[in-house]
């Protein structure tokens, strides 16, 4: 049986959602963030570098995926 590796990334989320918009709120709880400079191991989707790349001034990449996007 082939089993499929799963790629990981790291990010901590380093600043506060005070004062900023619902959906920057909204994304960094998506993501699975409880509290500031919480650090959190996701899979390397496409639909979490989505949401990475939406909020990425208020987060840190720590490890991981080395994809830039732009």
């Amino acid at each position: 049986m082939i089993e499929k590796i799963e790629h990981t990334i790291k990010v901590k989320w380093i600043r506060s959602v005070i004062g900023r918009p619902d959906s920057q709120r909204k994304t960094i709880r998506s993501l699975g963030f409880k509290r500031l400079n919480q650090i959190l191991t996701l899979p390397d989707r496409p639909e979490i570098q989505g949401m990475i790349h939406r909020v990425n001034h208020l987060i840190e990449i720590l490890e991981g995926s080395e994809r830039k996007h732009g």
